[in-house]
């Protein structure tokens, strides 16, 4: 039987509960399963991939753009000096959608439906999909069974398939945990500052070595209040936030001048996911990382 049907894993658990409804809708002979690597994922995805293909009955076929033209994430970055801009992460772009495209025309894609792991909540994106890439012949099976981020776990736990380790760890999404994701927002990276603090010293370092390169700002994050967008209407740098703040563009706001966002975990705590939203002992910040030392990092850039 042809393999007409083709499922993206992503590592999240929208993804994979999809291509379970996928291949309960069609049989898994239909059913071919590719999972795009930019080898900057937390550990526990490739269990969790693992786990999948047991439970599929599948095997997760693995491409990637790393290994030729880039070695590595950092790679992109620096030879686009770009992070994050109003197309998208151009990680995403050369290490996500070029690779998809190149294997869709190695592949006869034209011939074959798609499964989106698209959940309840986005309906825009679906519609968006079907009207801009009819040529995709989309597939979306969360949407037909009703089903939200917050179900497609309860779905695995009822499955016995433990969740990446990220969920408990209070994040959203299940991205590029390496460097930490260039699209994760605000909230995001207010909460690595705070419980993974290396990580988003790494992040600002970069910010600043790819804004003196560059020689304008380049940073991950905007400020999408009514006031900051109305200001980038007339200067496009006017909303953007520097992940701390940069003393060539003092003008630029950083993220301690953001407003808190308190985004809530998907799953509920049970004594091992302790980094949600505790209340931070003051002295915290000195035991995990001098906040003298960082400012001198980021002074000698």
């Amino acid at each position: 039987m042809k393999k007409d049907i083709i499922c993206w894993w992503s590592g999240g658990v929208t993804s994979a509960v999809a291509i379970w409804l996928a291949i309960e809708l069609f049989g898994n002979d239909r059913i071919r399963i590719i999972f795009i690597d930019t080898f900057n994922e937390h550990p526990d995805t490739y269990r969790f991939k693992d786990d999948c293909q047991k439970w599929y009955g599948i095997e997760i076929e693995t491409i990637s753009g790393i290994g030729s033209e880039y070695k590595r994430i950092q790679d992109v970055w620096f030879a686009f000096k770009s992070l994050n801009v109003s197309t998208g992460a151009i990680c995403s772009t050369q290490l996500k959608r070029l690779v998809r495209e190149k294997w869709e025309k190695e592949n006869n894609f034209n011939y074959v439906h798609q499964v989106f792991g698209f959940d309840i909540s986005e309906s825009k994106r679906v519609i968006g999909l079907v009207k801009n890439h009819p040529n995709a012949k989309g597939i979306f099976t969360l949407m037909l069974h009703g089903l939200s981020k917050k179900d497609c776990i309860e779905y695995l736990r009822n499955e016995f398939i433990a969740i990446p380790l990220m969920y408990y760890l209070g994040f959203l999404n299940n991205n590029c945990f390496g460097t930490g994701c260039v699209q994760g927002g605000i909230g995001y990276w207010q909460k690595m500052k705070r419980d993974f603090y290396f990580k988003f010293l790494r992040m600002a370092v970069i910010e600043h070595q790819l804004t003196k390169l560059a020689g304008e700002p380049v940073t991950m994050l905007k400020d999408q209040s009514k006031e900051a967008t109305a200001k980038a209407k007339i200067n496009p740098k006017a909303n953007l936030v520097f992940l701390v703040k940069n003393k060539d563009y003092p003008e630029i706001k950083c993220i301690d001048e953001m407003p808190e966002c308190k985004v809530e975990p998907l799953v509920d705590c049970n004594g091992y996911c302790g980094t949600n939203d505790l209340q931070r002992s003051p002295t915290e910040k000195e035991i995990n990382f001098s906040e003298n030392s960082y400012k001198e990092i980021l002074s000698n850039l």
